[in-house]
């Protein structure tokens, strides 16, 4: 559910490093060669910064957890050490340090998860005791993995083979396995699961087809075909709330947008458009290579939008925005796109608002424009709030530091107060009061 991308240097606007948005997107994450940001995306017009962090600089992660106070931090600095804070209080909850560089970080009310290339850590996060050590995962450069956000299950996949496309879906409540997926021929480079758990997408390195599959039990539920021209990076995947509609974003200038929907046939059963169009052919589809039968059993895109930019790194999400479905792009240009999305005819999306990250970054045409019309000029509103995609980091893994000393496997070192118990509620975590929560009820399918 969650989606971050790292965008590679510290050359954009402002020193971007990083963006995310947090699990129900209702905010948006950027770190930044300064610190980080976290802004309000619950509007269209207006974007507010709901905080700004200078506690460490060159910051590549960050990830908020819903819309509590409670935030994780890594540094290029010191990019074995995770500082989780409480923004609000201005305050370090606590710090662990790892036998290698943080890669990704993905949490939910019950867990926190942290991937390094080759050994992922599940902690509790209520007190953040350590509950269990994945060792020896199969090399995973851009620590690649995706967290169920749904209070009622906390289920983590991960890639099972560096040379293929399997996906191993573990339990991190019940700390075991689930089951293996054979998702792709080639290897994974995209992964979230929606909201409710109950559905896992997938993209290879290769790019061309998107997978959905049924969780726990790991079936096919349907295959999506973003292009046949070229292979592409795809960069985030993210389901819509109601897990009805799928995004992907890549390097490429296009945005797809899938629709989750199955058409009954005579005899009842339930298949997707293209597997009804595939029915039509089954007799000639026979004599042909299994690759082309395939293709014919794959849905294409139901809505599209085309960027202004190519080649630029981004992270997309679906999300409700007063009242209405919009697809929210955070690109490495340093701004956020709104587009409003067609749940019925779908087609072509319209970009109805683009907000500046920074205040301080004019484009050419626009600082022109500026100076030439001043009084045609609105002041930029402050910032927004991450959404509910999860992280998937790009395979420009940060710099290594100096090894600090006193880890250990059943925690780390630099470990400092835990969660006080009445920042909690029974059920999920809740910072500041359960009013900063969504109900847990609308986290579902």
């Amino acid at each position: 559910m969650e989606d971050r991308v790292i965008f590679g240097g510290l050359g954009g606007p402002q020193g971007l490093i990083s963006a995310s948005f947090n699990q129900d997107t209702t905010s948006l994450s950027v770190g930044t060669k300064s610190g980080y940001r976290l802004f309000s995306v619950t509007s269209v017009e207006k974007m507010d910064c709901i905080h700004e962090g200078e506690e460490c600089p060159d910051v590549y992660i960050v990830e908020r957890l819903f819309s509590s106070s409670l935030v994780v931090v890594v540094s290029l600095s010191m990019p074995r050490r995770m500082n989780v804070y409480h923004f609000k209080r201005g305050t370090e909850i606590c710090n662990y340090s790892y036998s290698n560089n943080i890669l990704s970080v993905r949490l939910n009310r019950q867990r926190l998860v942290v991937c390094l290339e080759e050994s992922i850590y599940i902690h509790n996060i209520k007190d953040m005791k350590l509950l269990k050590t994945l060792l020896n995962t199969p090399h995973n450069p851009s620590g690649l993995c995706a967290l169920s956000v749904n209070h009622g299950n906390s289920y983590l996949a991960y890639p099972g083979s560096l040379t293929i496309g399997e996906i191993m879906v573990y339990d991190a409540n019940n700390l075991g396995t689930v089951t293996m997926i054979p998702a792709h021929d080639s290897p994974l480079a995209a992964l979230t699961f929606s909201a409710s758990g109950t559905k896992l997408a997938s993209a290879s390195e290769r790019g061309t087809v998107i997978r959905v599959f049924a969780i726990p039990e790991g079936q096919r539920l349907f295959e999506f075909r973003r292009g046949m021209k070229r292979y592409v990076s795809i960069s985030s995947l993210s389901f819509s709330a109601d897990a009805q509609f799928l995004c992907a974003s890549s390097n490429t200038e296009t945005v797809h947008i899938f629709k989750l929907e199955q058409h009954k046939l005579r005899d009842g059963e339930c298949l997707t458009w293209g597997a009804y169009v595939g029915k039509m052919f089954t007799a000639a589809s026979s004599y042909l290579p299994s690759q082309v039968s395939d293709i014919m059993h794959q849905d294409r895109a139901f809505a599209t939008v085309r960027l202004n930019v190519f080649g630029l790194q981004n992270v997309c999400a679906l999300a409700t925005v007063e009242k209405l479905p919009r697809l929210l792009v955070a690109s490495s240009d340093g701004h956020l796109y709104i587009y409003n999305i067609d749940p019925q005819d779908g087609e072509e999306c319209v970009l109805v608002k683009k907000h500046r990250l920074f205040e301080g970054d004019v484009e050419p045409q626009e600082k022109q424009k500026e100076e030439e019309h001043p009084e045609d000029v609105k002041p930029l509103p402050p910032s927004t709030n991450p959404s509910y995609a999860a992280t998937v980091a790009f395979p420009s893994a940060p710099p290594s530091s100096t090894t600090l000393t006193g880890y250990s496997e059943d925690g780390g070192a630099q470990k400092g107060e835990v969660i006080p118990e009445h920042e909690f509620a029974e059920g999920p975590v809740c910072l500041d009061d359960e009013n900063e929560f969504p109900p847990v009820s609308n986290q579902s399918n």
